[in-house]
């Protein structure tokens, strides 16, 4: 996996409802369309991004996203996607990412789901305080 350092501005977006979810993935395909993503891995992060977001509206009532292109070693470039609440956290990060899993009686597919959808997932939450998921897209 490339490390990985911010090289442009970033955007914030503050997600409380499902019409900012809506904009979250507008602005990530604007985003990964202008840095010349294929339809496929646009695609696939816009539904990962769409998971995260409705995961933080759906448990934490609230929260950030933060977006920002990113390069790595080897001139590679990539999409970063940081999403931050201060919901109750989870309580069992290895049992929420099983497929199936669910505490909100839904399919239980967001966050494996959105692990599968990516190059690069990072979750870290404290229960009682919150949760920050980050993920990479590689060009």
């Amino acid at each position: 996996m490339p490390n990985s350092r911010q090289n442009s501005e970033s955007f914030e977006i503050m997600i409380s409802n499902f019409e900012d979810i809506i904009l979250a993935r507008q602005k990530v395909k604007f985003l990964m369309g202008e840095m010349c993503f294929s339809l496929l891995a646009q695609t696939r992060i816009v539904t990962a991004v769409s998971e995260l977001a409705r995961n933080m509206v759906t448990h934490a009532g609230q929260g950030k996203m933060t977006l920002f292109q990113v390069d790595g070693k080897r001139k590679t470039r990539g999409l970063k996607c940081i999403f931050e609440d201060k919901g109750p956290g989870i309580q069992n990060i290895d049992e929420a990412m099983q497929e199936g899993f669910s505490t909100a009686n839904s399919l239980g597919l967001g966050l494996g789901g959105a692990k599968k959808l990516c190059n690069e997932f990072k979750i870290e939450s404290v229960p009682g305080k919150g949760t920050s998921i980050s993920i990479i897209e590689w060009l």
